[in-house]
């Protein structure tokens, strides 16, 4: 059939061809086989987002910051048991258990216990820098348990995070997409909503010091912008009106870092800041400095007879009362400030800040 060695030749280039050509196909299946992702993108904690309303306590741990839990109690809401039952933040849980229900996987990661640590994976109860989060029901079913390790950057244009995790007894991390870090530092779970006062109804602030002496800053009417000294000693004058309004208005935005129970601290040599506002309301503050520590606690009384301004007081002191809070350093030196800061010589220069 092929007596001619043009037309075999033709024959064989042609077989060849046809064998490079198949070969070349299965290659790049073989590539597209190994490229091709081997999992689908999914929620890590599977089920989670059906019973995250059934949360009723949230365990973390970390090495750096210990453990404490954050616990539901139906006549308290969410509180924090070992800082005697303050109110734990509900923007803090929500945004918690919203998270780990949209946890979404992205890809797998190492498998190999050896090399967790070096996204944060390892178990933080042999000293491991991973963060354990365990979500339970009301009657100990656990919901949801994870570790928590380093945070990536995925290039999300919605603003998620990349986030290492894994299931406590499971060596294989992930990396998911995560709206949300949890923290692991108690502090960031503490309710930070004390009180605040608007700037408009203050109309005076006293200062009583620990040796008795005492200064007061005060202004007429809401529409003077400005604090003064109700009694500018001889020889005297205002200083820097900012100085003045700083006090006056100190016990607005306040927050806190951290709580105490009140009978822990010794308050007798505080520094008592009587804030009134011009509709009756008065509330004193006993601040106390303690080496580079600021510790206040609150009171709050009507001075009319006014069912508004008492019912406010009670709220305020409902929610204060027994408990001593540690205050920003700016915040505290607020509080604080003293008398020399408010003065300077007439015709002369303010006297230095504290």
């Amino acid at each position: 059939m092929f007596a001619d060695p043009r037309r075999r030749n033709l024959a064989i280039f042609a077989g060849i061809a046809l064998v490079c050509a198949l070969l070349a196909v299965l290659g790049l299946q073989r590539q597209a086989a190994t490229v091709a992702p081997k999992y689908s993108e999914t929620e890590f904690l599977r089920g989670f987002a059906a019973h995250a309303r059934e949360a009723a306590r949230i365990h973390i741990a970390s090495k750096k910051n210990g453990t404490f839990d954050v616990v539901f109690k139906p006549n308290k809401g969410w509180v924090l048991p070992q800082k005697n039952d303050y109110p734990a933040s509900f923007e803090e849980v929500n945004r918690t258990l919203v998270a780990l229900a949209t946890l979404e996987t992205i890809e797998p990661k190492t498998s190999r216990a050896d090399w967790l640590h070096y996204i944060g994976l390892d178990d933080p109860a042999r000293g491991g820098d991973g963060v354990a989060i365990t979500v339970s029901g009301d009657r100990g079913r656990v919901l949801a348990a994870i570790v928590i390790g380093k945070t990536a950057d995925i290039g999300d244009a919605n603003g998620a995070t990349g986030l290492f995790v894994r299931k406590p007894n499971d060596t294989q991390s992930w990396l998911v997409r995560a709206e949300y870090t949890p923290h692991s530092d108690q502090t960031d779970w503490i309710d930070k909503n004390v009180l605040d006062i608007d700037r408009t109804r203050i109309q005076s602030t006293i200062v009583d010091l620990p040796d008795g002496k005492s200064f007061e800053v005060r202004r007429e009417k809401p529409a003077d912008g400005a604090f003064t000294l109700a009694s500018v000693p001889a020889g005297r004058e205002m200083g820097d009106a900012s100085t003045a309004d700083g006090l006056a208005t100190a016990i607005t935005g306040l927050s806190f870092e951290d709580i105490k129970p009140g009978k822990e601290i010794d308050f007798s040599e505080a520094t008592k800041v009587i804030t009134k506002t011009f509709d009756g309301l008065s509330i004193t503050s006993d601040v106390l400095h303690i080496g580079n520590e600021y510790w206040a606690e609150f009171g709050a009384m009507s001075m009319v007879n006014n069912p508004e301004i008492a019912k406010q007081a009670r709220i305020i002191n409902a929610r204060v009362s027994g408990w001593a809070y540690k205050l920003p350093d700016y915040k505290g030196a607020q509080f604080v400030t003293p008398l020399e800061s408010l003065l300077k010589p007439k015709g002369g220069k303010p006297a230095a800040a504290p």
